[in-house]
Protein backbone atom coordinates (compact mmCIF):
# COMPACT_ATOMS: atom_id res chain seq x y z
CA UNK A 1 0.00 0.00 0.00
CA UNK A 2 1.11 3.51 -0.79
CA UNK A 3 -0.38 6.48 1.03
CA UNK A 4 -0.18 9.78 -0.84
CA UNK A 5 0.39 13.23 0.62
CA UNK A 6 -3.34 13.95 0.88
CA UNK A 7 -3.73 10.75 2.96
CA UNK A 8 -1.06 12.15 5.31
CA UNK A 9 -2.25 15.77 5.37
CA UNK A 10 -2.99 15.92 9.10
CA UNK A 11 -3.11 13.77 12.23
CA UNK A 12 -6.61 12.48 11.58
CA UNK A 13 -5.72 11.44 8.02
CA UNK A 14 -2.55 9.66 9.20
CA UNK A 15 -4.43 7.71 11.86
CA UNK A 16 -7.11 6.91 9.28
CA UNK A 17 -4.37 5.44 7.04
CA UNK A 18 -3.25 3.12 9.84
CA UNK A 19 -6.86 2.04 10.39
CA UNK A 20 -7.00 1.01 6.72
CA UNK A 21 -3.83 -1.07 7.17
CA UNK A 22 -5.29 -2.62 10.31
CA UNK A 23 -8.46 -3.68 8.47
CA UNK A 24 -6.38 -5.61 5.94
CA UNK A 25 -4.26 -7.20 8.67
CA UNK A 26 -7.39 -8.37 10.46
CA UNK A 27 -8.40 -10.20 7.27
CA UNK A 28 -5.11 -12.12 7.34
CA UNK A 29 -3.16 -10.07 4.80
CA UNK A 30 0.50 -9.13 5.08
CA UNK A 31 0.92 -5.41 4.37
CA UNK A 32 3.96 -3.36 3.37
CA UNK A 33 3.48 0.41 3.32
CA UNK A 34 5.10 3.16 1.24
CA UNK A 35 4.81 6.73 2.54
CA UNK A 36 4.74 9.94 0.50
CA UNK A 37 5.86 13.22 2.02
CA UNK A 38 3.26 15.09 4.07
CA UNK A 39 1.04 17.31 1.96
CA UNK A 40 2.91 20.16 0.16
CA UNK A 41 6.27 19.37 1.81
CA UNK A 42 8.00 18.31 -1.42
CA UNK A 43 6.94 21.57 -3.11
CA UNK A 44 8.46 23.42 -0.17
CA UNK A 45 11.72 21.48 -0.50
CA UNK A 46 11.91 22.36 -4.21
CA UNK A 47 11.54 26.06 -3.37
CA UNK A 48 14.01 25.81 -0.50
CA UNK A 49 16.62 24.21 -2.78
CA UNK A 50 16.22 27.05 -5.27
CA UNK A 51 16.46 29.67 -2.51
CA UNK A 52 19.62 27.99 -1.22
CA UNK A 53 21.14 28.06 -4.71
CA UNK A 54 20.53 31.82 -4.70
CA UNK A 55 22.44 32.15 -1.42
CA UNK A 56 19.38 32.96 0.72
CA UNK A 57 20.60 31.42 4.00
CA UNK A 58 18.06 33.29 6.16
CA UNK A 59 15.19 32.04 4.00
CA UNK A 60 16.52 28.49 4.20
CA UNK A 61 16.78 28.62 7.99
CA UNK A 62 13.25 29.98 8.23
CA UNK A 63 12.02 27.10 6.04
CA UNK A 64 13.67 24.47 8.24
CA UNK A 65 12.23 26.10 11.37
CA UNK A 66 8.76 26.06 9.81
CA UNK A 67 9.12 22.36 8.85
CA UNK A 68 10.25 21.49 12.38
CA UNK A 69 7.20 23.20 13.87
CA UNK A 70 4.85 21.63 11.32
CA UNK A 71 6.12 18.06 11.62
CA UNK A 72 6.38 18.21 15.41
CA UNK A 73 2.81 19.48 15.68
CA UNK A 74 1.63 16.52 13.56
CA UNK A 75 3.65 14.09 15.69
CA UNK A 76 2.24 15.45 18.96
CA UNK A 77 -1.30 14.99 17.65
CA UNK A 78 -0.70 11.53 16.16
CA UNK A 79 1.29 9.83 18.91
CA UNK A 80 0.20 9.58 22.54
CA UNK A 81 2.64 7.07 24.06
CA UNK A 82 5.62 8.95 25.50
CA UNK A 83 8.44 6.57 24.50
CA UNK A 84 7.26 6.38 20.89
CA UNK A 85 6.78 10.16 20.77
CA UNK A 86 10.32 10.74 22.06
CA UNK A 87 11.81 8.33 19.52
CA UNK A 88 10.01 9.85 16.53
CA UNK A 89 10.77 13.41 17.64
CA UNK A 90 14.47 12.53 17.86
CA UNK A 91 14.40 10.97 14.37
CA UNK A 92 12.77 14.11 12.98
CA UNK A 93 15.32 16.37 14.69
CA UNK A 94 18.16 14.33 13.19
CA UNK A 95 16.64 14.52 9.69
CA UNK A 96 15.94 18.25 9.94
CA UNK A 97 19.44 18.94 11.25
CA UNK A 98 20.90 17.08 8.28
CA UNK A 99 18.58 18.93 5.88
CA UNK A 100 19.56 22.30 7.35
CA UNK A 101 23.23 21.44 6.96
CA UNK A 102 22.99 20.54 3.26
CA UNK A 103 20.83 23.59 2.48
CA UNK A 104 23.30 25.91 4.22
CA UNK A 105 26.18 24.32 2.29
CA UNK A 106 24.35 24.90 -1.00
CA UNK A 107 23.61 28.49 0.03
CA UNK A 108 27.25 29.24 0.86
CA UNK A 109 28.49 27.75 -2.39
CA UNK A 110 25.54 29.12 -4.39
CA UNK A 111 25.68 25.88 -6.34
CA UNK A 112 22.91 23.25 -6.57
CA UNK A 113 23.97 20.11 -8.43
CA UNK A 114 21.45 17.47 -9.55
CA UNK A 115 22.98 15.16 -6.95
CA UNK A 116 22.46 17.71 -4.15
CA UNK A 117 18.90 18.43 -5.30
CA UNK A 118 18.00 14.74 -5.14
CA UNK A 119 19.41 14.48 -1.63
CA UNK A 120 17.40 17.52 -0.49
CA UNK A 121 14.13 16.35 -2.06
CA UNK A 122 14.37 12.93 -0.41
CA UNK A 123 13.83 14.47 3.04
CA UNK A 124 10.05 14.85 2.70
CA UNK A 125 9.52 11.09 2.80
CA UNK A 126 12.35 10.61 5.29
CA UNK A 127 10.30 12.73 7.70
CA UNK A 128 6.85 11.29 6.94
CA UNK A 129 7.86 7.62 7.18
CA UNK A 130 8.89 7.73 10.87
CA UNK A 131 5.68 9.63 11.68
CA UNK A 132 3.53 7.01 9.94
CA UNK A 133 5.53 4.22 11.58
CA UNK A 134 5.34 5.80 15.04
CA UNK A 135 1.60 6.35 14.69
CA UNK A 136 1.19 2.71 13.70
CA UNK A 137 3.05 1.51 16.79
CA UNK A 138 1.06 3.94 18.92
CA UNK A 139 -2.12 2.31 17.58
CA UNK A 140 -0.74 -1.17 18.43
CA UNK A 141 0.01 -2.08 14.81
CA UNK A 142 3.67 -3.14 14.91
CA UNK A 143 5.76 -1.34 12.31
CA UNK A 144 9.36 -0.54 11.39
CA UNK A 145 10.40 2.16 8.94
CA UNK A 146 13.12 2.30 6.27
CA UNK A 147 14.44 4.92 3.91
CA UNK A 148 14.39 3.83 0.28
CA UNK A 149 18.12 3.21 0.57
CA UNK A 150 17.78 1.13 3.75
CA UNK A 151 15.01 -0.91 2.14
CA UNK A 152 17.42 -1.80 -0.65
CA UNK A 153 15.98 0.17 -3.59
CA UNK A 154 18.93 0.64 -5.96
CA UNK A 155 18.96 2.83 -9.08
CA UNK A 156 21.24 4.29 -11.70
CA UNK A 157 22.61 7.82 -11.19
CA UNK A 158 20.17 9.68 -13.45
CA UNK A 159 19.47 12.26 -10.76
CA UNK A 160 15.91 13.58 -10.62
CA UNK A 161 14.47 10.66 -12.57
CA UNK A 162 16.46 7.59 -11.59
CA UNK A 163 15.79 4.13 -13.04
CA UNK A 164 15.62 1.13 -10.67
CA UNK A 165 18.12 -1.71 -11.06
CA UNK A 166 15.52 -4.39 -10.44
CA UNK A 167 17.71 -7.49 -10.06
CA UNK A 168 19.69 -5.91 -7.23
CA UNK A 169 16.60 -4.25 -5.77
CA UNK A 170 14.52 -7.46 -5.67
CA UNK A 171 17.26 -9.31 -3.76
CA UNK A 172 17.75 -6.44 -1.31
CA UNK A 173 14.08 -5.72 -0.64
CA UNK A 174 13.17 -9.40 -0.15
CA UNK A 175 16.04 -9.84 2.30
CA UNK A 176 15.12 -6.71 4.29
CA UNK A 177 11.31 -6.81 4.32
CA UNK A 178 10.13 -10.43 4.02
CA UNK A 179 11.32 -11.44 7.54
CA UNK A 180 9.34 -8.54 9.00
CA UNK A 181 6.20 -9.46 7.09
CA UNK A 182 6.49 -13.07 8.20
CA UNK A 183 6.73 -11.95 11.84
CA UNK A 184 3.63 -9.74 11.59
CA UNK A 185 5.46 -6.41 11.38
CA UNK A 186 4.42 -3.76 8.83
CA UNK A 187 7.46 -2.36 6.97
CA UNK A 188 7.03 1.37 6.23
CA UNK A 189 9.24 2.51 3.36
CA UNK A 190 9.93 6.17 2.58
CA UNK A 191 8.83 6.65 -1.03
CA UNK A 192 10.48 8.62 -3.85
CA UNK A 193 14.06 8.22 -2.65
CA UNK A 194 16.61 5.50 -3.37
CA UNK A 195 20.38 5.25 -3.89
CA UNK A 196 22.89 4.22 -6.53
CA UNK A 197 25.10 1.13 -6.09
CA UNK A 198 27.70 3.56 -4.70
CA UNK A 199 25.31 4.76 -1.99
CA UNK A 200 24.58 8.16 -3.57
CA UNK A 201 21.04 9.47 -2.93
CA UNK A 202 18.73 9.47 -5.96
CA UNK A 203 15.04 10.11 -6.56
CA UNK A 204 12.50 8.45 -8.87
CA UNK A 205 10.93 11.64 -10.26
CA UNK A 206 8.04 13.72 -8.93
CA UNK A 207 5.19 11.50 -7.80
CA UNK A 208 7.76 8.72 -7.44
CA UNK A 209 6.18 7.19 -4.33
CA UNK A 210 3.82 5.34 -6.70
CA UNK A 211 6.93 3.99 -8.40
CA UNK A 212 8.40 2.96 -5.04
CA UNK A 213 5.19 1.08 -4.25
CA UNK A 214 5.26 -0.94 -7.45
CA UNK A 215 9.00 -1.62 -7.09
CA UNK A 216 8.46 -2.94 -3.55
CA UNK A 217 5.31 -4.81 -4.61
CA UNK A 218 7.15 -6.51 -7.46
CA UNK A 219 10.09 -7.42 -5.22
CA UNK A 220 7.76 -9.01 -2.66
CA UNK A 221 5.54 -10.70 -5.30
CA UNK A 222 2.51 -8.95 -3.82
CA UNK A 223 -1.03 -10.11 -4.62
CA UNK A 224 -2.10 -6.51 -5.21
CA UNK A 225 -0.68 -2.99 -4.96
CA UNK A 226 -3.07 -0.35 -3.62
CA UNK A 227 -2.35 3.34 -4.20
CA UNK A 228 -4.39 5.31 -1.66
CA UNK A 229 -5.17 8.83 -2.87
CA UNK A 230 -7.83 11.54 -2.55
CA UNK A 231 -9.52 10.59 -5.84
CA UNK A 232 -11.80 7.62 -6.56
CA UNK A 233 -9.57 6.31 -9.36
CA UNK A 234 -8.66 6.99 -12.96
CA UNK A 235 -11.43 8.96 -14.67
CA UNK A 236 -12.74 9.41 -18.19
CA UNK A 237 -11.61 13.07 -18.04
CA UNK A 238 -10.52 15.71 -15.56
CA UNK A 239 -13.70 16.37 -13.51
CA UNK A 240 -12.70 20.02 -13.25
CA UNK A 241 -13.07 20.26 -17.04
CA UNK A 242 -15.83 17.72 -17.66
CA UNK A 243 -18.71 17.53 -15.15
CA UNK A 244 -19.87 14.17 -16.56
CA UNK A 245 -16.50 12.48 -15.99
CA UNK A 246 -16.78 9.12 -14.24
CA UNK A 247 -14.42 6.60 -12.64
CA UNK A 248 -13.08 3.83 -14.86
CA UNK A 249 -13.48 0.51 -12.98
CA UNK A 250 -10.89 -1.39 -15.07
CA UNK A 251 -8.06 -0.38 -17.40
CA UNK A 252 -5.05 -2.22 -18.79
CA UNK A 253 -1.43 -1.45 -17.94
CA UNK A 254 -1.00 0.01 -21.44
CA UNK A 255 -4.04 2.28 -21.12
CA UNK A 256 -2.97 3.46 -17.67
CA UNK A 257 0.53 4.19 -18.99
CA UNK A 258 -0.87 6.29 -21.83
CA UNK A 259 -3.15 8.17 -19.42
CA UNK A 260 -0.28 8.80 -17.00
CA UNK A 261 2.03 10.13 -19.71
CA UNK A 262 -0.73 12.29 -21.13
CA UNK A 263 -1.89 14.29 -18.20
CA UNK A 264 -3.54 12.32 -15.42
CA UNK A 265 -1.87 12.90 -12.05
CA UNK A 266 -3.42 9.81 -10.45
CA UNK A 267 -0.38 7.61 -11.12
CA UNK A 268 3.34 8.01 -11.89
CA UNK A 269 4.02 7.46 -15.63
CA UNK A 270 6.55 4.65 -15.05
CA UNK A 271 4.80 2.99 -12.13
CA UNK A 272 3.50 0.10 -14.25
CA UNK A 273 6.95 -1.01 -15.43
CA UNK A 274 7.98 -3.16 -12.42
CA UNK A 275 4.73 -5.20 -12.40
CA UNK A 276 3.86 -5.72 -16.07
CA UNK A 277 5.84 -8.96 -16.43
CA UNK A 278 4.55 -10.39 -13.16
CA UNK A 279 0.97 -9.22 -13.87
CA UNK A 280 0.51 -7.87 -10.33
CA UNK A 281 -2.67 -5.76 -10.36
CA UNK A 282 -2.61 -2.14 -9.18
CA UNK A 283 -5.67 -0.58 -7.61
CA UNK A 284 -6.16 3.18 -7.20
CA UNK A 285 -8.51 3.93 -4.30
CA UNK A 286 -9.73 6.90 -2.31
CA UNK A 287 -8.62 6.78 1.33
CA UNK A 288 -11.62 8.94 2.22
CA UNK A 289 -14.23 6.92 0.30
CA UNK A 290 -13.70 3.29 1.28
CA UNK A 291 -16.95 1.89 -0.18
CA UNK A 292 -15.68 2.81 -3.67
CA UNK A 293 -13.49 0.03 -5.12
CA UNK A 294 -11.63 2.50 -7.34
CA UNK A 295 -9.82 1.58 -10.57
CA UNK A 296 -8.16 -1.79 -11.15
CA UNK A 297 -5.13 -1.71 -13.48
CA UNK A 298 -4.33 -5.19 -14.74
CA UNK A 299 -3.04 -7.32 -17.64
CA UNK A 300 -3.61 -6.23 -21.23
CA UNK A 301 -5.88 -9.14 -22.22
CA UNK A 302 -9.11 -7.29 -21.64
CA UNK A 303 -12.57 -8.64 -22.11
CA UNK A 304 -14.27 -7.20 -25.18
CA UNK A 305 -16.11 -3.97 -24.37
CA UNK A 306 -18.05 -1.44 -26.35
CA UNK A 307 -15.69 1.34 -25.25
CA UNK A 308 -13.56 2.41 -28.20
CA UNK A 309 -12.11 5.38 -26.32
CA UNK A 310 -11.88 5.15 -22.53
CA UNK A 311 -10.54 8.54 -21.51
CA UNK A 312 -9.74 12.04 -22.73
CA UNK A 313 -6.74 13.75 -21.17
CA UNK A 314 -5.40 17.29 -21.41
CA UNK A 315 -1.76 18.25 -20.89
CA UNK A 316 -1.19 21.87 -19.89
CA UNK A 317 1.98 23.96 -19.61
CA UNK A 318 3.47 22.73 -22.87
CA UNK A 319 4.93 24.46 -25.93
CA UNK A 320 5.18 23.48 -29.60
CA UNK A 321 8.38 24.00 -31.61
CA UNK A 322 8.49 23.89 -35.42
CA UNK A 323 11.72 23.38 -37.38
CA UNK A 324 11.30 23.94 -41.14
CA UNK A 325 13.34 24.38 -44.32
CA UNK A 326 13.50 22.88 -47.79
CA UNK A 327 17.15 22.04 -47.13
CA UNK A 328 15.96 19.32 -44.74
CA UNK A 329 14.40 17.29 -47.56
CA UNK A 330 16.24 14.04 -48.19
CA UNK A 331 19.09 15.01 -45.87
CA UNK A 332 19.91 12.13 -43.47
CA UNK A 333 20.39 12.84 -39.78
CA UNK A 334 18.45 16.10 -39.37
CA UNK A 335 15.94 14.61 -36.92
CA UNK A 336 18.75 12.83 -35.09
CA UNK A 337 20.65 16.12 -34.75
CA UNK A 338 17.55 17.90 -33.40
CA UNK A 339 16.72 15.29 -30.80
CA UNK A 340 20.32 14.73 -29.73
CA UNK A 341 20.66 18.46 -29.15
CA UNK A 342 17.55 18.48 -26.98
CA UNK A 343 18.65 15.35 -25.13
CA UNK A 344 22.04 16.85 -24.38
CA UNK A 345 20.27 19.77 -22.71
CA UNK A 346 17.99 17.48 -20.66
CA UNK A 347 14.83 18.40 -22.58
CA UNK A 348 12.16 15.71 -22.88
CA UNK A 349 9.83 15.53 -25.89
CA UNK A 350 6.17 14.65 -25.37
CA UNK A 351 5.12 14.10 -28.99
CA UNK A 352 6.53 14.41 -32.51
CA UNK A 353 5.11 14.97 -36.00
CA UNK A 354 6.94 15.20 -39.34
CA UNK A 355 5.51 16.01 -42.76
CA UNK A 356 6.02 13.45 -45.53
CA UNK A 357 7.87 16.09 -47.54
CA UNK A 358 10.52 16.09 -44.76
CA UNK A 359 10.48 19.88 -44.90
CA UNK A 360 9.28 20.29 -41.35
CA UNK A 361 9.40 18.65 -37.91
CA UNK A 362 7.12 19.72 -35.07
CA UNK A 363 7.36 18.55 -31.48
CA UNK A 364 6.00 19.37 -28.04
CA UNK A 365 7.97 19.91 -24.85
CA UNK A 366 7.38 21.35 -21.39
CA UNK A 367 6.72 25.10 -21.49
CA UNK A 368 9.34 25.86 -18.86
CA UNK A 369 11.97 24.25 -21.12
CA UNK A 370 11.02 26.31 -24.20
CA UNK A 371 13.67 29.00 -23.89
CA UNK A 372 16.44 26.48 -23.34
CA UNK A 373 15.21 24.33 -26.25
CA UNK A 374 15.01 27.15 -28.78
CA UNK A 375 18.40 28.55 -27.77
CA UNK A 376 20.03 25.13 -28.15
CA UNK A 377 18.41 24.53 -31.54
CA UNK A 378 19.35 27.97 -32.86
CA UNK A 379 22.99 27.19 -32.18
CA UNK A 380 22.95 23.59 -33.38
CA UNK A 381 20.48 23.55 -36.29
CA UNK A 382 20.17 27.07 -37.67
CA UNK A 383 23.84 27.77 -37.08
CA UNK A 384 24.84 24.79 -39.20
CA UNK A 385 22.19 25.67 -41.82
CA UNK A 386 20.49 22.26 -41.54
CA UNK A 387 17.18 24.13 -41.31
CA UNK A 388 16.04 27.61 -42.20
CA UNK A 389 13.28 28.52 -39.75
CA UNK A 390 12.58 27.89 -36.10
CA UNK A 391 9.30 28.97 -34.51
CA UNK A 392 7.56 28.26 -31.21
CA UNK A 393 4.09 28.57 -29.70
CA UNK A 394 3.57 28.62 -25.95
CA UNK A 395 -0.22 29.05 -25.86
CA UNK A 396 -1.02 25.40 -26.62
CA UNK A 397 -2.09 22.22 -24.89
CA UNK A 398 -2.14 18.53 -25.82
CA UNK A 399 -5.36 16.52 -26.03
CA UNK A 400 -5.15 12.72 -26.06
CA UNK A 401 -7.91 10.17 -26.68
CA UNK A 402 -6.89 6.88 -25.01
CA UNK A 403 -8.32 3.37 -25.25
CA UNK A 404 -7.35 -0.19 -26.17
CA UNK A 405 -10.58 -0.46 -28.17
CA UNK A 406 -9.16 1.97 -30.74
CA UNK A 407 -6.79 -0.69 -32.07
CA UNK A 408 -8.14 -2.04 -35.36
CA UNK A 409 -11.38 -0.05 -35.12
CA UNK A 410 -12.14 1.85 -38.30
CA UNK A 411 -13.05 5.51 -38.27
CA UNK A 412 -11.86 6.47 -34.78
CA UNK A 413 -9.63 9.31 -36.05
CA UNK A 414 -12.46 10.56 -38.26
CA UNK A 415 -14.80 10.73 -35.27
CA UNK A 416 -12.16 12.46 -33.13
CA UNK A 417 -11.39 15.24 -35.59
CA UNK A 418 -14.98 15.72 -36.77
CA UNK A 419 -16.13 16.20 -33.17
CA UNK A 420 -13.35 18.71 -32.54
CA UNK A 421 -14.04 20.57 -35.79
CA UNK A 422 -17.78 20.70 -35.09
CA UNK A 423 -16.91 22.34 -31.76
CA UNK A 424 -15.00 25.06 -33.63
CA UNK A 425 -11.55 23.96 -32.48
CA UNK A 426 -8.56 24.17 -34.82
CA UNK A 427 -5.97 21.36 -34.63
CA UNK A 428 -2.33 22.51 -34.89
CA UNK A 429 -0.47 19.19 -34.79
CA UNK A 430 -1.35 15.46 -34.78
CA UNK A 431 0.47 12.29 -33.66
CA UNK A 432 -0.58 8.64 -33.32
CA UNK A 433 1.65 5.81 -32.17
CA UNK A 434 1.84 2.37 -33.79
CA UNK A 435 0.20 0.86 -30.70
CA UNK A 436 -3.04 2.63 -31.72
CA UNK A 437 -3.82 3.17 -28.03
CA UNK A 438 -4.03 6.92 -28.34
CA UNK A 439 -4.50 9.78 -30.76
CA UNK A 440 -2.83 12.98 -29.60
CA UNK A 441 -3.13 16.45 -31.02
CA UNK A 442 -2.29 20.05 -30.18
CA UNK A 443 -4.82 22.88 -29.90
CA UNK A 444 -4.66 26.38 -28.49
CA UNK A 445 -4.79 26.49 -24.71
CA UNK A 446 -8.11 28.33 -24.62
CA UNK A 447 -9.70 25.63 -26.82
CA UNK A 448 -8.51 22.72 -24.65
CA UNK A 449 -11.59 22.40 -22.41
CA UNK A 450 -13.90 22.67 -25.43
CA UNK A 451 -12.05 19.83 -27.16
CA UNK A 452 -12.21 17.64 -24.05
CA UNK A 453 -15.95 18.21 -23.68
CA UNK A 454 -16.60 17.54 -27.40
CA UNK A 455 -14.75 14.22 -27.35
CA UNK A 456 -16.24 13.14 -24.03
CA UNK A 457 -19.67 13.63 -25.59
CA UNK A 458 -18.74 12.03 -28.94
CA UNK A 459 -17.68 8.77 -27.31
CA UNK A 460 -20.43 8.89 -24.67
CA UNK A 461 -17.93 8.52 -21.83
CA UNK A 462 -20.27 9.93 -19.19
CA UNK A 463 -22.75 7.06 -19.47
Amino acid sequence: MKFGGSSLADAQSIRNSIKIVEQYLQKGAQVAVVASALSEVTNGLVDAADEAAAGEIATVNAFVKKQREFHNSIVNECIHEKDILTKVTRELDDALGELEGILESVARLKELTPRSRDFILSFGERMSAPILCGTSNDMRVRAEWFSGTDAGITTDENFGDAYPLMDITVRNVKAKLEPLLNSGVVPVVAGYGASSPHGIATTLGRGGSDYTATIVGAALAADEIVLWKDVDGLMTADPDLEPDARVLPRVSYSEASEMAYFGTKAIHPRAMEPVIDTKIPIRIRNAFNLPNEGTLIHGDKLERTEEVVKAITLVKKVAMINVTGTGMQGLPGVAARIFKTLGDFGINILMISQSSSEAGISFVTARDKLQRATSALELSILGSRLAKNLSAEDDVCVIAAVGAGMKGTLGVAARVFKAVADAGVNVRMIAQGSSELNISFVVSEKDGPTAVHALHDEFDLGR
